[in-house]
């Protein structure tokens, strides 16, 4: 478990930050496979969701193990997961990429959100996706899944280093999410990413305008004339940013 815990600072800039830019960011830094491949929004949202990972891991399901009297047990790993995931974490589910049977539903979605956890993220599917769809909390999956988990998952490790869609997830790294998908922050860059790519979003809208209003992209993206440079921070000082 990371040491790092992630500011309200922080938190505020990376909200403002869309995941194409930290995977520029992550790229310059040689790290190209941080962003959660084929899992999207249950329904879009207003703002990113930001917050560090808590993770729980399924095994393929055996079937003299995952019966649904499992359920009784008070320490099954994937209730004491919702139960435990700390306020403004994301809970992050290894599903083997199998959405042929549910991650989670829309009972302990709820209960998650009114815990106040940030967002829930899976590589497989939920079932009531709808009712998911529905709640204020950030959620992110391949796509709806109506049968139970216990049809194909075996809830097994919470708070390990796991894999969600071909991306590694150690506990504590600080996962964005927007209406592209979610991209895997390791906790000990996110604040320069942070801090980096709110610059590069500035810089992007100076270049939208540019280009709307007729320039060429040639020396203006990326930004290899001085006159660029120049332009940008006169931008900058216009616009406050």
């Amino acid at each position: 478990m990371s040491d790092y815990v992630l500011s309200d600072a922080i938190r505020e800039k990376l909200k403002r930050v869309s995941t194409a830019s930290l995977c520029t960011a992550l790229f310059k830094r040689g790290l190209r496979n941080q962003f959660i491949q084929n899992v999207q929004q249950v329904a879009p949202k207003s703002e990113n969701m930001v917050g560090q990972a808590y993770t729980l891991r399924y095994i393929p399901a055996r079937e003299d193990r995952n019966q649904i009297e499992v359920f009784r047990d008070p320490n099954h790993p994937q209730r004491v997961a919702v139960e435990q995931c700390p306020a403004g974490h994301v809970l992050v589910m290894d599903s083997r990429k199998d959405a042929r049977a549910a991650s989670a539903g829309s009972i302990l979605v709820t209960r998650l959100m009114k815990r106040g956890v940030e967002g829930i993220v899976t590589d497989g599917g939920f079932r009531d996706a709808e009712g998911i769809g529905n709640l204020s909390i950030h959620s992110y999956h391949s796509r709806p899944s109506a049968p139970t988990n216990l049809t194909l998952h075996e809830a097994y490790d919470i708070n390990v280093p796991i894999g969600c869609g071909d991306a590694p997830v150690f506990p504590g790294d600080v996962l964005v999410g927007d209406k592209d998908g979610v991209v895997v922050l390791p906790a000990h860059l996110a604040d320069e990413l942070a801090e980096e790519c709110a610059g590069m979003e500035s810089f992007e809208d100076f270049v939208l305008e540019e280009v709307m209003s007729g320039t060429s992209i040639i020396g203006l993206y990326p930004p290899t004339k001085e006159e660029t440079k120049t332009n940008f921070e006169a931008w900058r000082k216009k616009n406050n940013r």
